[in-house]
């Protein structure tokens, strides 16, 4: 099982150790495409302050995180399951899995990037700020830089096993299943249900979609789940204790798509 998942906008702080060693990270294939970015991102952020603050979308209160871009061949990186925060990383809280889950995690969970097109959560890197909507003056929308090398390295990454796709919109833009590895991909969308006056009304929830996917991926460690396709994901999950209502492709070559529903946002 590949999960995929999205990066945060907060980031723990770079640590004090080793620098970033590209060559070391996985999916090699997305070495020199990493380079490039890499390269502009750093050249960028040495430059002109108020143009690199425009070009990453940044609030005047977030002008600081400008100088972190050009020191990240040289501050310390640390485990990129560590460097990232937020509401769906304190949900999967990897830090608290027992030794077995933390590996089928190193194994299984792939985190998208602007910067790094896609890394594991032990990928050692520096805390950045570069989302995947930027587009860099010379390399242009990363979401198409990155599109090439994306559509060898994630079918390779993947294997023949099952994909479950939990990223933003922003960050399928890099890579979207095609053929028969789209067969065997799953979406997740969370429904919050409430009843009202005896009749149910459903919702798309936003920042908690975030938090439910945390647990979902952190259940699935936990147990030792092993789907090898949405139908058994799908089940698997039930087992778990989850609501779950899954709509099967109308076609060859489409994901399926699964709705959780929970009666509680939290």
């Amino acid at each position: 099982m590949l999960v995929l998942l999205p990066p945060s906008e907060g980031k723990a702080p770079s640590g004090r150790g080793t620098a970033l060693k590209l060559e070391s990270l996985s999916l090699p294939g997305l070495t020199e495409a990493r380079r490039a970015v890499l390269d502009e991102l750093a050249e960028l952020c040495a430059g002109d302050e108020e143009k690199a603050r425009e070009v990453l979308g940044l609030s005047e209160g977030l002008r600081g995180e400008i100088a972190k871009n050009t020191e990240l061949r040289t501050t310390g990186a640390r485990p990129a399951g560590e460097i990232y925060t937020g509401v769906l990383y304190d949900s999967l809280d990897l830090a608290s899995l027992d030794t077995a889950a933390k590996r089928r995690a190193s194994r299984s969970l792939l985190v998208f990037s602007g910067l790094w097109g896609a890394v594991r959560v032990t990928d050692r890197i520096p805390s950045y700020r570069c989302s995947m909507g930027v587009r860099l003056p010379g390399l242009g929308a990363l979401g198409a830089h990155w599109r090439a090398p994306m559509a060898t390295a994630l079918p390779e990454a993947a294997g023949d096993g099952l994909v479950l796709d939990l990223r933003s919109s922003a960050y399928t833009a890099a890579w979207k299943p095609k053929g028969e590895v789209a067969g065997r991909t799953a979406t997740v969308r969370v429904l919050h249900s409430q009843w009202v006056d005896g009749v149910e009304k459903r919702s798309v929830v936003s920042h908690f979609n975030k938090a439910t996917k945390g647990r979902i991926v952190r259940s699935l460690l936990s147990a030792g789940a092993a789907p090898k396709d949405p139908a058994q994901l799908l089940e698997a999950l039930r087992d778990l204790g989850y609501v779950v209502e899954a709509k099967a492709p109308a076609g060859a070559g489409r994901p399926w798509a699964l709705d959780v529903v929970v009666t509680e946002i939290h």
